[in-house]
Formats: structure tokens, sequence, C-alpha cells
């Protein structure tokens, strides 16, 4: 059983692929699919040499099997004249009950349109010039090129909407024209599919050999997240809100009624730590709910402001541009720009830079998702480019929404350091959440489990050097995880040390799903699949479907990551992982992780002497302190999340063992805050109570501690022995 690969080659032009994904009808539909070029392709541009590589990859909808892949891609090269130096690459994203046709309807039909308006302003600039008959040869001026491109991508929608029914469905738009006479290049956006560039920093820094890159946005996610988009979709009527607010379980922010509140990305941060971002809805009904403000299609989501007219950026390349990336939201709900430059960077082939975004970005939709989402990358390798005249200027154009054939634009400038205007999710999911919780509640806990629970390993038995080879591949793994972001470089070392080299061999099961989970995994060698049993599935022996694969490989830089979840908590893995072929592995134990961060504080005979001091517990004998500390889940918290927030409701309180917090309190508008620290606690007003948290706690830094829910604590010890805070 294997993956499905499929590349359609239609008669756009010399060098013309159009893809999208199609399984085969003997294939298994509840196995992934993959789509990717068979090698990297080079292509001249003018003076320019890029390198290029696609992979798409169908997500996993455990619902929906038979789901198709909603991606598509273009690339196509000699655009336009056969003797054209022009390139255009691009990423449609389709959403909706028919998302999939209408990225295809899009991927199909707006080159089409691109090529008609830039051939017609190209002929009207020729009669203008005096012998100028040959129009590949004639350079439009960023204005013309950008009015050509806003026009194409206004006809495409309305052309959409004749074609199909796309009132509840649409898709995205990210494209990048080349324009090779000029070494020039026009970025393109609708929607929130991403183009990112990479360019060399400082030269005189240099990582194992190489100078790194330094990641820039090419485009800014068109969300409700930018309060500019925002205010501009809240003048059609429309609401915005996530779902939880909608539903009433979340408060509705007001703070862009104040004039003086220009933020984007904070609200994201509040509103979309577990997969819940904000929305547009009709003033009249639940619907469309769209995640974004731009789209091709969704004809009845354009009432309300949501458009195809493209934010566009035209920029001359430079001698520092190295790389070129334009991918699909799906790579970018769990990696930032700078994390996806990185993992290209360490690739020579863009083939191999591509497999690896999505491998990564797939490994954290499994790991903080029920689901996953379809996933899309094309990455240029761009060589140095010695001419250097004219290279300075960059040109970035916002349409504004007018009456067709009437298209006007405004200057802006991207925000710095807003990485595209969404946050970047570094928490699980409500619905994975529940997943887990009802897992644990299934799960029947035996003596040995209750043991290994409470055992705290010997690090000292643990511990092996590693030569600086290994510790740069661990360090280059856990790069982009939020467990290892804020750690000292004397921890650090301790992990490294900690970390168990595990020999496996063909056929061995790494996890299983349902077992508790207690150690986080490195691949330094070798092929394994991920395996996952729908609810009420019986497993045949095989562990059931094949989701995912993961390839670990020195000769390629390939490190994957699974379990990181185990570092968090005690909780019953959500797959399984078997080996495809012999490999080697690194492990660490959850218990040693926590070791090395609170040094000995996150114990659970630490716990028990903490649980002992929390008023709520103080009428409690030892044996029933026993039996609550072994209830007690661990977590961690990487800097920055919002663990609890003023005015939700909840039902965990919390105990910090390393790390510390911020917690806040806003009184009559007026915010109070101080520091918490290992040893205290919060949330333990929502345990009797079905109330809302008091306080807002954000961690400062990497947190440990433990949890743990009402309906757990009510179980294991006798409500009536608990007092009540004052």
């Amino acid at each position: 059983m294997g993956c499905c690969e499929s590349v359609e080659v239609d008669g756009g032009g010399r060098g013309s692929v159009n893809g999208s994904i199609m399984m085969s009808a003997k294939a298994k539909l509840n196995l992934r699919s993959v789509d990717a070029i068979k090698e990297t392709k080079e292509l001249i541009c003018g003076g320019l040499k890029i390198r290029y590589a696609y992979v798409s990859q169908k997500g996993y909808y455990p619902d929906q099997l038979e789901k198709a892949n909603q991606d598509a891609y273009s690339v196509i090269e000699r655009f336009g004249p056969s003797d054209s130096n022009d390139a255009l690459f691009a990423v449609y994203d389709g959403h909706g009950e028919i998302g999939d046709k209408c990225a295809q309807f899009a991927r199909d039909k707006l080159p089409e349109y691109l090529k008609r308006h830039i051939n017609r302003a190209k002929a009207k600039e020729a009669k203008n010039s005096a012998g100028a008959d040959d129009i590949a040869k004639i350079d439009l001026s960023k204005d013309q090129m950008q009015k050509s491109c806003a026009r194409a991508h206004v006809e495409c929608n309305n052309a959409m909407h004749q074609a199909i029914d796309d009132r509840l469905s649409g898709t995205t738009a990210i494209s990048a024209y080349v324009h090779g006479r000029r070494n020039r290049m026009t970025i393109c956006n609708v929607g929130d599919s991403r183009a990112v560039l990479g360019k060399t920093a400082d030269s005189s820094s240099f990582i194992q050999g190489r100078t790194p890159l330094k990641a820039f946005p090419l485009s800014r996610d068109q969300t409700p997240y930018r309060k500019d988009e925002r205010t501009r979709i809240r003048k059609t009527g429309a609401r915005i809100l996530s779902l939880d607010q909608l539903e009433g379980l979340e408060p509705v922010d007001n703070r862009d009624d104040d004039p003086n509140n220009d933020i984007d990305i904070e609200l994201g941060e509040e509103l979309d730590e577990g997969g819940d971002p904000p929305r547009v809805w009709s003033p009249n009904g639940d619907y469309p709910g769209t995640a974004f403000t731009r789209s091709l299609g969704d004809s009845m989501a354009e009432a309300l402001g949501v458009f195809a007219e493209p934010e566009m950026l035209t920029r001359e390349f430079k001698p520092n541009d190295r790389m070129i990336i334009i991918a699909s939201d799906g790579i970018f709900e769990f990696l930032t720009n700078q994390s996806v430059v990185d993992i290209c960077a360490k690739f020579a082939d863009p083939l191999e830079a591509c497999k690896a975004v999505v491998s990564e970005s797939y490994n954290l939709w499994v790991q903080y998702e029920l689901r996953t989402d379809d996933i899309t990358i094309i990455c240029m390798f761009v060589e140095p480019n010695t001419e250097t005249a004219a290279m300075e200027k960059e040109y970035v154009t916002s349409s504004i929404k007018a009456p067709v054939g009437q298209i006007t634009s405004s200057e802006f400038l991207f925000k710095k350091n807003t990485d595209g205007v969404r946050p970047v999710r570094t928490q699980i999911s409500k619905e994975k959440a529940k997943e887990i919780e009802n897992m644990k509640q299934k799960a029947v806990l035996s003596e040995e489990d209750i043991a290994e629970l409470k055992r705290e390993v010997d690090l000292n038995a643990l511990y092996t050097e590693k030569t600086a080879s290994e510790k740069a591949r661990i360090a280059d793994a856990t790069k982009t995880s939020v467990m290892f972001s804020n750690i000292t470089d004397e921890q650090r070392e301790l992990i490294y040390g900690v970390m168990e080299p595990i020999a496996v061999k063909k056929g061995d099961w790494i996890i299983k799903q349902g077992a508790v989970g207690d150690r986080f995994y490195i691949i330094d060698e070798g092929t394994f699949e991920v395996r996952i049993l729908k609810e009420g599935e019986k497993d045949d022996g095989t562990g059931g479907s094949i989701v995912h694969h993961y390839e670990g490989s020195l000769s390629k830089h390939l490190h994957p990551i699974f379990g990181e979840l185990a570092l968090m908590y005690s909780a019953p893995r959500s797959a399984s992982v078997i080996a495809r072929t012999d490999g080697v592995l690194f492990g660490l134990h959850r218990s040693a992780f926590r070791q090395v961060l609170t040094k000995g504080q996150g114990t659970r005979n630490e716990l028990m002497k903490t649980i002992a001091k929390i008023p709520l517990f103080q009428d409690l004998n030892d044996a029933e302190v026993t039996k609550l500390a072994v209830a007690f889940d661990e977590i961690a918290f990487g800097r920055g999340e919002h663990i609890v927030k003023q005015n939700n409701f909840g039902d965990s309180m919390f105990v910090i063992t390393s790390g510390t917090c911020e917690r806040v309190k806003v009184v009559k508008g007026s915010p109070e805050s101080s520091t918490l620290k290992a040893g205290d606690n919060f949330g333990d007003e929502v345990i009797l109570d079905r109330q809302k948290y008091s306080n807002t706690v954000v961690s400062l830094e990497t947190v440990t501690g433990w949890k743990i829910n009402r309906d757990v604590l009510t179980k294991t010890v006798p409500v009536e022995k608990l007092r009540k805070s004052d």
C-alpha cells in the first residue's frame, strides 16, 4: 500500500503543469494521497535561474475518507508567447462542499484571463511605441501589470459564479508571476494562502557552514485577524465572530470600537488558541462562516465584502534573494514563515525541501487536531542575480472595492514582524482535547499503570554523551517545537544527554493507539507509518488506516518528530506508529524532560506537598491527597500561551512546577497583574461552581505543571470535604 501520484500535463504552453489530486480507482480511499513533481525542474527566466519543485498532500478527514484534495496548483513556464521569459507559479486552496471544483476552475481559467489581460496591455503599449511590434519584448510598468492581474482575478471570479454553484464554496489563490526580462516578480494574493521570500542575512553569520536565510512576507493573510479587513467587512453589516462566540460560549470582543486600537494579531492570539478563528457571518443567519475576507467564488459571501480583488506586490529580484515559497494555509497553521524557510534552507534540492515541510506540517496536524488540512507547497530556489541595476524598489498595492471595470488602488506597507498576520497555533483543538479526555475516561489503569505514572526516571542512568553531530540533529529536529523554544543552554545540554538512542527493527510498534504515552521521539534514520483506528473500528492487527509516513534520513537531513504531546501530559496515544524499516530513534521520557526543567519540583511527591497547602484541599487526609495527586495530569505550555482567560467558562485548575506566568485581572477597565511561579496554583474558582475564570493567565516562558478538571476531581475525593475559597 503506498501513495497515489498523478501529474497532469495540459496544453497551457511548453512546460505547463497543472495539478490536482485524483486518487486511482484501485487505491483505497483511506490512504493519504500525495502529488509531487518527479524531480526538481530548472527554469531560465531572463537573467535568473530558478530550480523549483512542488508537493501536494491530501488531508486526512476521518469522517470523510473519500473527500477530494481541495488544493490545486499551476506551474507554467514560457507564460505568454512561446519565446517568453516569463513564468507563473500558483497555489489554490478550495473550501466548501465543492471547493475542489472551485480550485480546479481557478487553476484552469485564471492563467488564461491573466494572459489575456497582459497581452492586451502589451498590445496597447505596442501601438504607442513606434516599431515595437513584438509584444513579448514589451515590459509593462508596475501599474500596468497590477491592473492586468486585478482584472484577471475579477473576471475569473465572475466566470466562476456563472459556471459553478459557488454560493458556499470557493478558493483562495496565491501566485508569483516572474517577469524574466526585468528580473521582477509580481505576487497576487486572494485569501490566506501565503508567499514567503528567503534571503541571505548578515553574510558574516554562518550556521554549520551555511549563511542563514531570513524570511520576509510577500503577502498578508486576508482574514478577520487584520483590523483593516475587519473594518472593511463590518461596513457591510457582517458580523465577525468565532464559532464559540456565535454560540454564546465565549464573550464578544468590542475593542474594534476604539478608534485608537490598530491591533491586528492580538485578536487572533486570543481567539484562536484551540483552532477557533474569527469568521465572517451574515447579520441575518449563521452563514457563510468564512475564516478569510477575500476569495474567488463564495458568491453568497460577496455581499458581505468577501471579494476577489487581490493584494499585490511587485518586486525586483535582488542579489541576496535565495528562495520563494508559495503554499496553502495548511502549511502555516503550526509553522511560522521563518520555520518554513529554515526547513527548506537545509536542502540543496527544492523537492526534498518541499517534502520536509509537508511532513513537518502534517505531523503537527496529526498531533494537535483530529484531522489534517490539505497541504500544498511550491518551493523555488533562485540563483544569485549579479545585475544590481533597478533592484531597490518594492511596490505593494491593495485593491479597493470599485465597480467592475473601474479598479482603483492605494499604497500600503507591510507591518513589520506580523509574519503574515495570523497567529501560529501552539495548542490542541477543543475537539482533540475532548477526544483525549474521552479516551482517558475509557482507559482502565492497572496498578502497574499507576505505578508508571508515579515513577520518576533516573537521569544519571539515562545519560549518554552525544556527538556534536547528534546534538546538531536533535537541535534541528526540535527547532519548531514550542516545548524547546525557551529553555536554557544548560537545560538543553542535559536534554541532549538524557535522549535515549533506540534501535528499532522493521515491524516494531513504537507507540500504540490508546496506550498512555510517556515519550517524545525524533527519527534519526528509518521509515515509519502512522495508523489510526476510527472510533468503534476493530483492529485487525494492522493498527487501522495509514494516514501518514515519516522518513528519517542522515543523508537527506530529514529528522521528523512525533509524540510531542507526551511531554505536555499523560494521555492515551491518538495513533499508532510502526516501523516500516530498521531504524534509529531518539526518545525523551516525559519525566526526564520535566525533571530537567523543574529540578525535582515536578514529582508527584512534591505535588502532594503543594496540594496539602491549597485551601480547597485542606480538609483532605493523607490517603485522599495521595489519591488526588495521582489523578492530576502533567501539562506543559510554550511561551506566550493563554492558559485561561478571564470571563471564560472553564472546568480545570492548575499547579505550576516550573516557569512563570502573568496573571491579569481587568477590573472596571483597569488591568491588575501579578506573577505566578513554581508552587502557585490558579483556576480553583471553577472547581466547585460552574463559573467563569476570574483572571487571565499567560505563560511567560516554557511552563510545566499539573492540571485536574472538575469531573475527575469530584469523582476522586469527597466533594463535601472540599473547602470553597473566599
